[in-house]
């Protein structure tokens, strides 16, 4: 069940933006419609906690889901998400939501900042260079990135003796 005043296209966009773009819950339930070009396809990330901001590619099939979410809110400016007060989605009621569709969905509760380093396991297992997702995530720190790697189930496959 979602939270009072989320509706499913708004909970499914706001979980397909954050795993696919690394995102915090807080630079989540901050994004604005004028960091998103849905002509030219292009999310512009405003990081938080030292991260580097960028700009990042938006898969056709994700800029469809925010066409039709934003026909449905009927808002191109301000905050993507809102309840139906129209006041922001908070950090905490993001959680929530993730807290009880992952139950629901998957038996156990997960935390959102799991799809950030969801986003960043795919992108390693998937041959992404090391500093391309160290600039994707935004990490100041490259060490912060290097984490990731021990989450491959491939470390060892480019070896050749």
């Amino acid at each position: 069940m979602l939270p009072t005043g989320c509706r499913p296209l708004a909970g499914a966009s706001a979980i397909r933006l954050a795993f696919e773009h690394g995102l915090r819950v807080s630079e989540l339930v901050t994004l604005r419609w004028s960091a998103i070009d849905l002509v030219t396809h292009e999310l512009r990330v405003n990081r938080i906690k030292g991260s580097l901001d960028g700009t990042h590619p938006l898969q056709g099939s994700t800029v469809r889901a925010l066409k039709r979410y934003q026909r449905q809110d009927g808002r191109s400016s301000g905050l993507v998400f809102v309840n139906e007060r129209g006041t922001p989605v908070s950090v905490d009621g993001f959680r929530r939501m993730m807290h009880r569709l992952s139950e629901q969905v998957l038996g156990v509760k997960w935390h959102p900042h799991a799809l950030r380093h969801a986003c960043g396991v795919l992108l390693i297992n998937s041959g992404v260079d090391l500093r391309i997702v160290q600039q994707y995530l935004g990490h100041a720190n490259i060490q912060n990135t290097v984490a990731y790697t021990a989450l491959t189930g491939r470390p060892f496959e480019r070896l050749v003796f």
